[in-house]
């Protein structure tokens, strides 16, 4: 199963998205409880290659920012957001709860919480691609404080969930846009959002600062939700390479 598309209805295209698949294999389509566009196929023996392609419009602009943004008493929070407060996989709200209450039950709430959240575990971990591991939990990566951009964000999604702020994670392309070049190989990048004042925010523990030119593929409760490919049966992974350009 694949989730190698951008997230649908979000953004304007100037070129059109497309996923090639060789071997061209016969495949379906459909959109999951997390509003995901996914695809499904039987992959066969050998060699599978996956190229998917666009040009996204984007309008210039960083992430929104607003310190007044309100935290919004349980009983008042929509229902669709509640299955954003509960522990997941990879985000142990019981495990934390303790540490969190302890550390920011009596900070500013609503939006200032969340920063103040954000930007512990941007000082607490220290990013390691050589400690990336499907295994690692939040509870994992704080007691170890090391990890790759999805160990900031389960950590952080974690810390709200226990603050009882609905927090989902994402998952993307971010390119350099607007920071100072990175020579480094590109990857596939995860952040999360949070529910304040009646819509989501877009936070991101690892670079702890407004971005320009996030384009969300998935969301989810965490990164099994959003996992961009997903196999029932032994396979190896080869090559890999992500690009995210200014145009």
């Amino acid at each position: 199963m694949l989730l190698l598309h951008v997230y649908p209805n979000r953004y304007t295209f100037a070129q059109p998205e497309r996923l090639s698949i060789f071997p061209n294999v016969p495949r379906d389509s459909f959109r999951d409880t997390f509003g995901n566009d996914c695809t499904r196929l039987i992959a066969p023996a050998g060699v599978l290659a996956l190229f998917s392609d666009g040009v996204v419009e984007v309008d210039g602009r960083a992430d929104d920012v607003d310190i007044h943004a309100i935290q919004h008493p349980i009983q008042e929070l929509p229902v669709e957001t509640l299955r954003f407060l509960f522990s997941s996989r990879y985000c142990e709200v019981d495990r934390l709860g303790p540490f969190a209450w302890a550390t920011f039950g009596h900070a500013p709430t609503g939006y200032q919480r969340v920063q103040a959240i954000c930007q512990f575990v941007h000082q607490h971990l220290r990013f390691d691609y050589m400690t990336a591991s499907s295994f690692k939990s939040a509870y994992d990566a704080f007691t170890e404080r090391q990890g790759v951009c999805r160990d900031f964000a389960h950590l952080a999604i974690t810390l709200c969930r226990c603050m009882g702020i609905p927090a989902r994670y994402a998952t993307g392309y971010l390119g350099d846009i607007g920071v100072p070049f990175n020579p480094a190989p590109m990857d596939f990048s995860a952040w999360f959002e949070v529910f304040l004042s009646g819509r989501w925010f877009t936070f991101d523990a690892r670079h702890n600062e407004p971005r320009i030119g996030r384009i969300v593929m998935a969301y989810g409760r965490d990164a099994v939700d959003a996992a961009l490919t997903s196999s029932f049966g032994p396979l190896m992974l080869q090559h890999f390479a992500v690009w995210t350009k200014e145009v």
